[in-house]
């Protein structure tokens, strides 16, 4: 039979819980705030590898866009130095169905990475509450909102990050926020830039103007990839820190 918490392990003999859930710190006695239920800890390894999986996903496609971004930076090349004919337009016709394809793909797996993502990070936010419910600022709501409600979304989501990293980091040794921080970076790099460059590129008339575009493109593209990559390893990371800090069980009284 599976642990009747986590959904994961199997539970001991003549129990209902696995020997990690049986061992993990129990849940606060009353919710944290009025009309918000108890947080109980769930395993996330499940999630979390799905979670990584929809982020490598993203990254691939976003590598597709980056062969389609430098097939359009090709033939504006092409176009700039006045090179004409039908192998030219052929081209330039094959690069824009390219980038079109890469763009629609790009939002699509954007879209379904995120339904994961949330649903693993706020359960890893709900176990975080488990762990140390004094090291949160905000509500557990907060764990989906915060990447919704504009501006605040600049900086809300890694503040939750960084507040669950915190909890989750094993009480004797706190782990760095370098990972984190790297990865939040890059992000909001990637989403200023490309909201700045796809203004440029649905602007650009001149073959000129679109191998500019072309080539801010793919500095869009490069960014999303490492912004993925590190978003994984950060999925990663977090999972097996709650999932060995499950095990361990509670840490023990201060004499």
């Amino acid at each position: 039979m599976l642990c009747a918490r986590c959904q994961h392990h199997a539970a001991v003999p003549g129990g209902t819980l696995c020997a990690g859930c049986a061992a993990a710190p129990a849940a606060p006695a009353g919710p944290p705030s009025a009309g918000a239920p108890a947080a109980w800890l769930r395993s996330p390894v499940g999630l979390g590898r799905a979670a990584a999986a929809m982020l490598a996903l993203v990254a691939a496609v976003d590598l597709f866009a980056v062969w389609a971004g430098l097939v359009l930076y090709d033939v504006s090349g092409d176009l700039v130095n006045g090179e004409v004919g039908e192998d030219v337009i052929r081209r330039a016709e094959h690069a824009d169905l390219l980038t079109a394809v890469a763009g629609v793909a790009q939002v699509v797996a954007l879209i379904a990475s995120c339904v994961v993502f949330l649903c693993w990070f706020h359960r890893v936010r709900a176990n975080a509450e488990v762990f140390d419910p004094s090291r949160h600022s905000m509500k557990r709501g907060w764990a989906i909102g915060a990447w919704f409600v504009p501006v605040v979304n600049l900086w809300f989501p890694r503040r939750i990050t960084l507040e669950i990293w915190d909890a989750s980091s094993p009480t004797d040794r706190p782990s760095s926020h370098g990972l984190v921080n790297a990865w939040w970076t890059l992000w909001i790099i990637a989403q200023v830039a490309d909201r700045v460059v796809s203004r440029t590129y649905s602007r650009a008339e001149t073959a000129e103007e679109l191998r500019n575009a072309a080539a801010q493109l793919l500095f869009v593209d490069v960014a999303m990839i490492a912004a993925a990559v590190l978003a994984v390893l950060v999925v990663l990371r977090l999972t097996r820190m709650q999932h060995e800090k499950a095990l361990r069980g509670p840490a023990p009284a201060a004499a």
